[in-house]
């Protein structure tokens, strides 16, 4: 019961974490220079450009989409749904109000005001990387949580419901493109373009490194007819072990066997030559693991 209550109030903590990180780094340093990196910031801001308003302040803007698109995947997604969104959706546009106020010169000895630096150019640049960095760093620790920023995604959603065989990583980059494409053409500055696209890009890595890239491990599948001396010589070499499973060709029906190994990055190159060595015609496929818990690896 003890450890029930305990990760309900992590996972509630990451995700107020990971939302206030992530409202910090739209507001402090992307909405200010109207960088389009994508997401809920990005079309704020091309929104904004289109229909400039000034009842319609792009904080505004932001919490309007936000609950609307909450209500839309309430609607068609359900409770569940809901639920995993509805503390972010509340803190998101709260936190974006905020802290766009640390950005007014006035507040804290400006220090939060990047553009009136006396550097030039360099805040921007700056802006671009450490806001894609920070962005990152918040959807990730959000994901941590089993929680959702909801935002694009939902629409990322939306339109897996309607074209099946769309995957929704590949929705969510459809749309994040069509984001920055609308920026490109309303700003006509390649170079305050490409600032964005960097940030997206980074936000990307930032998002892989911490949810997918927590551990350096690789698995693979060995296809084999030669599996003990494959296994014999990961043992010998790599230290490691292994776990063989019998299979059969989907379309030669021949009778063979699967070793499968987990290993680190640098034992890569390693497992090749072994492989390599006991059966030249084996086939083998390697992928990352997002995590791996047991004896020689997390506990």
């Amino acid at each position: 019961m003890k450890k029930g209550v305990w990760k309900h109030t992590r996972n509630v903590i990451l995700l107020i974490a990971g939302t206030l990180i992530l409202a910090f780094g739209t507001a402090v340093f992307l909405l200010p220079f109207d960088l389009v990196a994508g997401g809920m910031s990005g079309l704020a801001i091309v929104i904004d450009a289109i229909i400039p308003s000034e009842f319609l302040t792009i904080d505004r803007i932001i919490a309007l989409l936000t609950w609307v698109l909450f209500l839309v995947g309430f609607v068609i997604f359900g409770k569940v749904f809901a639920a995993k969104t509805f503390l972010s959706a509340i803190l998101y546009p709260i936190g974006i109000t905020l802290f766009l106020k640390l950005t007014d010169s006035s507040v804290l000895g400006g220090v939060f005001c990047l553009q009136a630096s006396e550097y030039k150019e360099l805040p921007l640049i700056l802006a671009a990387t450490t806001g894609g960095a920070l962005v990152g760093t918040g959807c990730a620790i959000t994901f941590l949580s089993g929680g959702s920023t909801g935002g694009t995604d939902i629409l990322a959603f939306l339109l897996c419901k309607m074209f099946k065989r769309l995957k929704s990583s590949t929705a969510i980059f459809l749309i994040d493109v069509v984001i920055i494409l609308f920026g490109v053409i309303l700003s006509r500055d390649l170079i305050h373009s490409l600032l964005g696209i960097l940030s997206a890009m980074i936000t990307a890595a930032v998002i892989d490194k911490i949810f997918l890239g927590g551990t350096s491990a690789l698995v693979a599948q060995i296809v084999t007819e030669h599996a003990e001396e494959i296994n014999q010589g990961v043992i010998d070499w790599m230290e490691r072990s292994t776990t063989i499973f019998e299979a059969t060709g989907g379309y030669s029906k021949r009778k063979k066997q699967m070793v499968t190994v987990s290993f680190s990055m640098r034992q890569y190159a390693l497992l090749i030559d072994i492989v390599r060595a006991a059966d030249p015609s084996a086939f083998v496929t390697v992928w990352r693991a997002h995590e791996i818990r047991g004896e020689g690896w997390t506990k």
